[in-house]
């Protein structure tokens, strides 16, 4: 890491302190094929900006070729898309990053207007949400999960991002410093939208060309697997950001299926003046009793979620603003 870091001051040794530090953050897994041509565009779109390369257990020669190309390359050994991004937002050190896959299918070009929006607007995040004709590029199934998952967000979090699960996005320095990384797979892009949400940060997209792999470059993402965990992702930072709202709906549903077991009990009960279904009796006052429960814990819980929210935005107050270019 301490050969990281001095390469990374090194790169930037000869640029002057006025002009932002940009960092280009590639997370790779057996992407031999096209990992050369993202570096290349990069390079080429942003010629003053530091490439950076982090494998992740590649079995193919993505080292190699990401090293040749002129990146900077490192390793991460936890497999997971969200582990290597959280080993790349804390080693390196920039004013701006610019995240990016590195399966080639995203437009480098891009990177120049959403960096520009970053600084000119303030912004702490930029997400290049996909355009694409291609069926093959945004697979049916992957285009449904995307739009399902990011209205259960904008519904929950906040109406401000039409694209969630992108991987292409520029960030502050103010973002990446102040972000938790917690996930450790692809649902770290679910994580990072919700951070920005949930904090009220300055947010932006811009669209960008999406297309399909280049041959040799085969997808990582399951459609069910990965769905399924995003999908419990979004509900366990539900429940540690809106604690009241998620367990007083628990506490709703406990509610209703408590009394519902109840009702046929209370018929019987004013017919008869007898119980004869003592356990369903038993079972329904418990559940009523749990759905109380559930409400109180998600009134002492929001105020815990309240003062973890707090320290967060002083923690990300802490950091500087990006640099806001004028005219």
């Amino acid at each position: 890491m301490g050969e990281l870091r001095a390469t990374n001051q090194a790169a930037h040794a000869s640029v002057q302190d006025t002009s932002p530090r940009i960092a280009v953050l590639i997370p790779c897994h057996n992407e031999e094929a096209a990992i050369g041509k993202v570096i290349a565009a990069f390079a080429r779109e942003l010629p003053s900006a530091a490439i950076y390369v982090y494998d992740n257990n590649s079995t193919d020669r993505t080292i190699e070729v990401a090293r040749a190309a002129g990146a900077f390359v490192s390793v991460e050994r936890l497999q997971g898309k969200g582990n290597v991004v959280r080993r790349m937002f804390s080693d390196i050190e920039a004013d701006a990053y610019v995240l990016v896959d590195g399966d080639d299918t995203y437009e480098a070009a891009s990177s120049v207007s959403m960096l520009d929006m970053l600084f000119t607007e303030g912004i702490d995040m930029v997400t290049g949400t996909r355009v694409t004709n291609i069926s093959a590029a945004y697979r049916r199934g992957h285009r449904f999960g995307n739009v399902m998952l990011t209205g259960i967000v904008r519904s929950i979090f906040g109406d401000r991002i039409t694209d969630m699960l992108s991987g292409y996005r520029v960030f502050s320095r103010r973002f990446v410093k102040s972000f938790p990384a917690l996930s450790s797979g692809f649902e770290t892009e679910t994580e990072l939208t919700i951070h920005a949400l949930e904090l009220k940060m300055p947010l932006g997209e811009l669209e960008t060309p999406y297309r399909d792999r280049g041959e040799g470059s085969t997808s990582k993402l399951n459609t069910y697997k990965d769905g399924v965990r995003i999908l419990a992702t979004i509900v366990s930072l539900v429940k540690d950001q809106r604690p009241l709202q998620f367990f007083t709906i628990a506490g709703v549903i406990l509610f209703v299926l408590g009394v519902g077991l109840s009702v046929p009990i209370l018929i019987e009960f004013h017919q008869t003046h007898l119980v004869p279904r003592f356990p369903t009796a038993i079972l329904s006052t418990g559940i009523v009793l749990l759905s109380f429960l559930s409400m109180v814990c998600g009134l002492v819980l929001d105020s815990v979620a309240r003062g973890r929210k707090e320290a967060k935005r002083m923690t990300y107050l802490s950091i500087p603003a990006s640099i806001i270019r004028r005219g």
